[in-house]
């Protein structure tokens, strides 16, 4: 099980060589990948312990809100990735205003100072750090060289001759490519969260929902789509509506996020739920009424039901 780490002095004990790769790790896609799987083997190669350094939001988010980019995956789901590779312990560090604070130099001797040996650095070749973002690879081999770590900044991964990223994950969720989201992750999309309390009009129409806790997440374009539904109790084929529901009369319309899960009956209500986009069947549409809405519901569960051919 991953062992969060509440500052590097946690570690101080272990006696051993720290090898650290250090991000946002929003969507632990192939370029990410390439520089967690560098530190494992840094640590491998030096018996020591590889550990992720990373945060609980972006660093946008408390430094340009307006600004702010909607996340790949939501924290939980990160973190199980990290575990998944291989990694045994995370730094996660709270970002919070004063941490904006902290000048590059402070920041790094703090995790020498802290992990006691700090063997080694990975980063990814544009990474930025500290007050104002002044640290960059430049000032991390100065440091090495100061305190005796390495430095691997490993060149972007591309992907038809761009540059795979973040950011360009998100505009191909955000614009319905998730083909090719996928490929960059390097594992199918999918869009996660906690199953909270909607209001319950799934069930009045004869086909129960989980609604989703996106806040923050970036979301495919409205419409209905054939969907895995995946969570602890098991794998069902799922319909899938995201959008503001038009049908309805609602003067403060707001997006949902919805899954009828085929064959079962059950209660998910704060578990996570994970949905895994197989195809978009239709668009969001307004309905003359609640039997309209609730025919085109049977006819979408009926695909579903029918096979994803």
């Amino acid at each position: 099980m991953l062992k969060l780490l509440e500052n590097p002095a946690a570690l101080a004990a272990h006696h051993r060589p720290v090898c650290a790769a250090i991000g946002v790790f929003d969507g632990v896609h192939l370029g990410h990948r390439q520089v967690l799987q560098q530190t494992l083997d840094e640590a491998g190669q030096r018996e020591g312990i590889p550990i992720a350094i990373t945060f609980d939001v972006h660093p946008a988010k408390i430094l340009f809100p307006e600004r702010a980019p909607r996340m790949i995956y939501p924290l939980e789901k990160k973190l199980a990735l990290l575990e998944a590779l291989g990694f045994e312990h995370a730094l996660l560090i709270r970002f919070t205003p004063e941490f904006s604070r902290i000048e590059a130099g402070d920041f790094i001797r703090d995790l020498a100072n802290g992990f006691k040996p700090l063997s080694g650095i990975c980063v990814g070749s544009g990474f930025t750090f500290g007050r104002r973002r002044s640290g960059n690879v430049e000032l991390l081999h100065r440091l090495g060289s100061e305190l005796s770590f390495t430095v691997s900044d490993l060149a972007a991964v591309a992907l038809d001759a761009e540059r795979v990223s973040s950011t360009r994950i998100r505009k191909a969720v955000a614009e319905g490519r998730l083909g090719d989201a996928s490929q960059m992750l390097g594992r199918s999309y999918t869009l996660g969260g906690s199953v909270i309390h909607g209001d319950q009009l799934g069930r009045q129409l004869g086909f129960p929902t989980a609604n989703l806790d996106v806040t923050d997440l970036v979301i495919p374009p409205p419409g209905v789509y054939a969907a895995h539904a995946l969570h602890a109790r098991g794998n069902h084929r799922a319909a899938v509506n995201i959008g503001m529901r038009p049908t309805l009369s609602n003067p403060n319309p707001c997006l949902h996020v919805e899954a009828h899960l085929t064959g079962f009956d059950g209660d998910l209500y704060g578990q996570s739920l994970e949905l895994q986009f197989v195809r978009r069947l239709r668009s969001e549409m307004k309905f003359p009424n609640l039997n309209a809405l609730k025919e085109q519901i049977a006819k979408d569960v009926a695909l579903v039901r029918g096979g994803f051919d």
